[in-house]
């Protein structure tokens, strides 16, 4: 496994609560494609997947939105890829083309015909697909990482289906340890208590009624798994993916405060427009006789 020792120590410092980025992850990407072994660039591909799975699914159903560029599928690749099988049932493997799209698309298609295409739905098939996929990664940190995001995001789902009494099976994605027990235990802990470690902390994150807050004590709880993964592996390929998630993290955050202050200053001046109005109105009604 190589080493990266002049890439590693020349990157600056980040922190979840950076507000100025140093990289967003297209330029970071631009920056290590040159640098890192053949190899390595194949164990970052699945981290590249997820934008291109929001892409399969604009492609299918959310036609009027534009490409998410972080991707790294073609739209060509993608539609290529939909008329081979709508056409004539079968795909000719492409490595530019994630392996779990054409079981996906051939599932979408079938269903299609049937007119059951509940956007929803197909959003967690193919979660399940591509973690599946992910998973088996040979890289431990890696494979661990997306297991990871996969256990969270089912235990915060059943703890919620719990709190309003829904069918927590029906929302369960995938068919790990985790995943399996939450859909049949009864227990308070799901029977998780031994196997999760950061169990409580999902807990405490739910009783959060913030949305935004509890969205971001998820990544502080990501960010610390990353500390502790990578303390021994400081000049590996697991501390630049590490760096490559916090900067997607950062970057996530940096435009949702953004749209957040955006919608701040509409809603200030719709209260000053408003509030003008009031003004106006009033003054009319004292001086215009």
């Amino acid at each position: 496994m190589s080493k990266y020792y002049y890439l590693v120590s020349g990157l600056p410092d980040i922190a979840l609560d950076n507000t100025k980025q140093v990289y967003t992850v297209s330029s970071f990407k631009n920056e290590i494609e040159g640098i890192l072994s053949w190899q390595d660039r194949d164990l970052l591909i699945p981290f590249f997947q997820r934008f291109d799975n929001q892409n399969l699914l604009i492609f299918l159903k959310l036609k009027n939105q534009p490409f998410d560029t972080r991707g790294t599928v073609a739209y060509d690749d993608i539609a290529a890829l939909h008329v081979a099988l709508r056409d004539e049932g079968k795909f000719t493997e492409n490595k530019l083309v994630p392996p779990y799209f054409p079981a996906f698309v051939k599932e979408y298609l079938a269903s299609e015909e049937k007119g059951d295409t509940s956007l929803i739905s197909w959003e967690d098939r193919l979660s399940a697909l591509y973690y599946e996929h992910a998973m088996k990664i040979s890289n431990r940190f890696i494979s661990g990482w997306f297991e990871l995001n996969l256990n969270i995001g089912n235990v915060l789902t059943a703890i919620n289906c719990r709190n309003h009494k829904l069918d927590k099976a029906a929302y369960i994605v995938g068919h790990n340890e985790v995943a399996e027990l939450l859909r049949s235990s009864s227990a308070r802990d799901f029977g998780l208590g031994e196997t999760v470690d950061y169990l409580p902390e999902l807990f405490r994150i739910v009783e959060e009624p913030n949305l935004m807050m509890r969205e971001r004590k998820t990544d502080q709880l990501k960010w610390a798994w990353l500390d502790e993964q990578i303390f021994f592996k400081t000049f590996d390929i697991e501390s630049v993916f590490a760096y490559l998630l916090r900067i997607e993290m950062i970057e996530r955050w940096t435009s949702l405060d953004k749209e957040k202050g955006e919608q701040n200053f509409r809603e200030l001046v719709g209260a000053i427009k408003r509030e003008s109005a009031g003004v106006l109105d009033e003054f009319k009604k004292n001086n215009i006789r």
